[in-house]
């Protein structure tokens, strides 16, 4: 079965030290810049739905490593926040870009957070969606969580990864996982997954499934938030994500020097799924 390519985004590439970056871009050089990070196991198509509404900017959405269809990290990485902070700048860096604004979503919105706070002379506006900051651990399960990741390391390699016989039992797994309706999640599974024998695969990594190996404390995260210096728009949806309860991300929001918090009725994805909700919500916000 062909996929189909969504427009008005086109593809690009880039080489970068750990391997090339793909991803797609809308907009013209000389436009505002703003660099859009993905959720875990998602892909650049994650902004496609978003873009249309987003006038006058050179939006470049790029699948992360391990995801859609950019390079795995080398053995002995891992995909660690901090890591993706230099992934990042390395992006920037490629297009020529010294100053720029993100957009984050979920994990995407995580790593745009530590991106705002070590960078600030580089990162002009930060747009984070359903995450702010990190995902926090308790001090306690330090060790816990350590071995944890260790052990699933080690048994990593004797992981089989599923295959489809066509694309649809995919794009009903992703409909499931995430609760998303169908035209998001066939965005999403179109970008990827990849051609085997006996048919269809996931393109990610399948190291991005296991445990994180250490996580912040709370009172990191804190910290990190108060370093957001950056003028910042949060968007959440309501029902808060299980993960991050309302009274604790309106605590984050509430710490960003110069940031705005927007709560809108929706799922996790929201920006796909309400597209047009979420670019009036942003507004003119990207050009300050």
């Amino acid at each position: 079965m062909a996929l189909t390519h969504a427009p008005p985004m086109r593809d690009f590439e880039i080489a970068l030290p750990m391997g090339t970056v793909r991803g797609l871009r809308t907009g013209d050089a000389g436009a505002t810049r703003v660099l859009a990070l993905h959720g875990w196991l998602d892909n650049a198509a994650s902004f496609i739905p978003l873009a249309p509404h987003l006038s006058g900017l050179d939006l470049v959405a790029a699948d992360l490593p391990g995801h859609g269809a950019s390079d795995h990290l080398p053995r002995g990485m891992d995909y660690s926040f901090a890591g993706a902070v230099h992934t990042v700048l390395d992006i920037a860096d490629a297009l020529g870009w010294e100053r720029f604004a993100l957009l984050g979503h979920s994990m995407g919105a995580g790593i745009a957070s530590l991106v705002a706070a070590a960078c600030p002379e580089r990162v002009e506006r930060l747009v984070a969606i359903e995450a702010l900051g990190a995902l926090a651990e308790e001090p306690g399960r330090t060790v816990e969580r350590l071995r944890d990741a260790v052990a699933a390391t080690r048994a990593l390699p004797d992981k089989r990864l599923r295959v489809f016989a066509d694309i649809e039992p995919a794009v009903r797994a992703r409909m499931r996982a995430n609760g998303l309706g169908e035209p998001a999640a066939r965005l999403l599974v179109e970008r990827g997954i990849v051609a085997v024998d006996g048919g269809w695969s996931w393109s990610s990594d399948p190291r991005l499934t296991l445990p994180t190996m250490v996580r912040m404390t709370e009172a990191q995260v804190e910290d990190l938030v108060a370093g957001i210096t950056c003028p910042t728009r949060v968007l959440f949806a309501d029902p808060a994500q299980p993960y991050l309860p309302d009274p604790l991300r309106r605590a984050r929001a509430a710490l960003l020097p110069a940031g705005e918090l927007v709560v809108l009725t929706g799922g996790h994805h929201l920006h796909m799924e309400q597209p047009g909700e979420v670019a009036a919500a942003i507004g003119s916000f990207f050009a300050g």
